[in-house]
């Protein structure tokens, strides 16, 4: 089914009493969803500007987590209704003890990908063993190139330990190794030019993102937004670049980044403009919460939970039922740009990136 582009506004809600009762997991507006982001927990050991108060977020129970033994069941049943993508995030989802039985009972359900975003300070001690697992590919978070602004950013660490596990994960064949930046002005986007050198000297595919309202205990402003136009502008201007238009069948072509090669074969870079130019009318991408809710939009507040469900007994069918009364209840859009936009009540740590 194509997936045609959509308004980007609130609009109204669907009622989930119409979700399909077979077939792929369909929204109410066309789009088939086969993407789904797990988060293994809410702990992260950074404190990053634009994620979290410095201070951390309230944690939840260690009862009230997702044990992995309900991961893999509930990760197994959307695979059967079509999911072929699987991620894993956090908070840091490498602080979890069993991350690598995770990934390895993950890795024999069949999905056609099985990847992990993780901000580096794990990954040098744990990349050979989570490819071992059957883990795929990783995404690195590192938002400066510079020591003391890393720091800064990150509010702990230093910047040695996700480049560090960059080169692991590239060892171990967890590649290729994309890099998140999160660009906001004033703060890192001196380094755009800088970020795309490192792409063109190391091979790794580096990712701007755009600054987006996802802490709701700081003040995001639009000023701060550096918009993908914007970055793919001022690197052309020193090396110019190629838009990859994906071929027919390739993910990227619903994938939220939109991916530049440089014109003279040195590399990639890529966009997420999540504020200035949603990608909605094609998203494919639902979430499950390390405390077992499913969201169907990084920006909504409608969960539903099947921790519950699993814990009182609920059958597979049952949970399948979840995931497509979820998937129904999508918006149109994250509608970011409306009047009446509210941000989340999570934040980013507590959901999942």
């Amino acid at each position: 089914m194509s997936t045609t582009a959509i308004p980007v506004s609130l609009g109204r809600r669907p009622a989930a009493a119409g979700a399909p009762e077979e077939g792929p997991l369909l929204d109410p507006f066309g789009r088939v969803h086969t993407d789904l982001r797990i988060s293994l927990t809410d702990h992260c050991n950074f404190r990053c500007v634009y994620c979290m108060p410095e201070e951390g977020v309230p944690l939840r129970p260690s009862e009230e987590m997702l044990r992995a033994d309900e991961i893999v069941r509930v990760a197994r049943i959307a695979h059967e209704l079509g999911v072929r993508s699987v991620r894993l995030t956090g908070g840091e989802p490498l602080l979890r003890s069993d991350i690598v039985d995770i990934v390895g009972a993950l890795s024999v359900i069949g999905f056609d990908d099985l990847a992990l975003t993780t901000n580096g300070w794990r990954l040098g001690r744990m990349a050979r063993e989570l490819a071992d697992a059957g883990l795929n590919r990783v995404n690195v978070s590192c938002d400066s190139l510079r020591p003391d602004r890393f720091a800064a950013i990150r509010r702990r660490g230093q910047l040695r330990w996700p480049l560090t596990g960059m080169e692991a994960a590239e060892q171990a064949g967890l590649g290729p190794v994309k890099v998140n930046v999160v660009v906001m002005a004033g703060v890192n986007d001196d380094e755009v030019e800088d970020f795309a050198e490192f792409a063109r000297k190391t091979g790794r595919i580096v990712r701007f993102i755009e600054f987006m309202p996802l802490d709701a205990q700081h003040g995001w402003r639009r000023e701060t937004v550096v918009s993908g136009d914007q970055i793919v502008e001022r690197i052309n201007r020193r090396w110019p670049l190629l838009p990859v238009v994906p071929e027919t069948g390739d993910r990227g072509g619903t994938a939220p980044a939109e991916r530049f090669v440089f014109a003279d074969g040195l590399g990639e870079i890529g966009v997420v403009s999540s504020v200035t130019r949603p990608f909605c009318g094609t998203c494919d991408r639902l979430r499950l919460t390390a405390d077992g809710s499913i969201r169907n939009c990084l920006f909504s507040d409608d969960e539903l939970s099947v921790r519950d469900l699993i814990r009182s007994g609920g059958s597979d069918g049952q949970v399948a039922m979840a995931f497509r009364g979820a998937t129904w209840r999508k918006l149109a859009g994250h509608g970011i740009n409306d009047p009446g936009f509210l941000q989340p009540i999570r934040s980013m740590s507590t959901i999942g990136g």
